[in-house]
């Protein structure tokens, strides 16, 4: 019986990774077609991004059900509970980097009507990579339980805010000297401030996946220009 339960419990945490795992694989592809689509005009690569965010959607209630399944039958300790635990707070995190790359598929009808494309958006390929890598990665460090992976995610967030802010300045400066560009740039300022969330997301899953691997939480790390906007700092 006891060996029954064992293979039990390893099937379930196989299915419960390789969800996370679908998931994942899911959202860094928003990421990247969201911003393909973007540099392209591809408007209706752009509607797929869109569509494809209900299956993200469906995949982290399909996790949350299983981690309270696990949970309520097999009674897991220590470790595999602080596994649950974050697999539980991480699709959570996850759904909401899909929702932002749905956001920056959503801009694309509004931008691409521009006759000439903007030059302040040959910056965001570059931002766009640097988060999609770090969710990569984080989701990575999660499934090897590898928390030396999950602090070089963690030590890239400020690359990305320094993407944000050179792009902010950029896209000031340049509407300001074309004034006619005023609303295309906004929505790029929208689509920068989208990139760095998910950076900002896929750092608090590393501080999760390291805190499952070792039992210790990380100390509250520095804040970048942009989040200090956001705090009204």
């Amino acid at each position: 019986m006891a060996e029954h339960t064992i293979k039990a419990f390893d099937e379930e945490i196989d299915n419960l990774r390789g969800l996370i795992a679908e998931m994942g694989g899911r959202a860094e592809a928003a990421i990247e077609h969201a911003l393909m689509a973007l540099l392209r005009n591809d408007s209706a690569l752009a509607a797929q991004v869109v569509a494809g965010d209900k299956r993200i959607d469906m995949i982290e209630a399909e996790v949350e059900k299983l981690v309270v399944q696990i949970i309520a039958l097999r009674a897991p300790m220590a470790n595999d509970l602080r596994d649950l635990v974050a697999a539980l707070k991480i699709v959570s995190v996850v759904e909401r980097i899909g929702d932002y790359a749905k956001n920056i598929a959503k801009r694309v009808p509004l931008i691409s009507g521009s006759k000439k494309t903007l030059e302040p958006m040959s910056l965001l390929p570059s931002m766009g990579q640097v988060a999609g890598e770090m969710v990569h990665d984080a989701l990575n460090a999660f499934a090897a339980r590898d928390p030396d992976l999950a602090l070089a995610v963690i030590e890239r967030d400020m690359v990305v805010d320094d993407f944000y802010n050179s792009v902010f300045r950029t896209l000031v400066t340049f509407m300001i000297e074309n004034p006619k560009t005023i609303s295309e740039c906004a929505h790029l300022l929208f689509v920068a401030k989208n990139i760095e969330r998910i950076g900002d997301h896929a750092t608090n899953v590393a501080e999760m996946v390291y805190y499952a691997a070792t039992g210790q939480t990380l100390p509250e790390r520095e804040r970048g220009g942009a989040d200090q906007e956001d705090q009204g700092q």
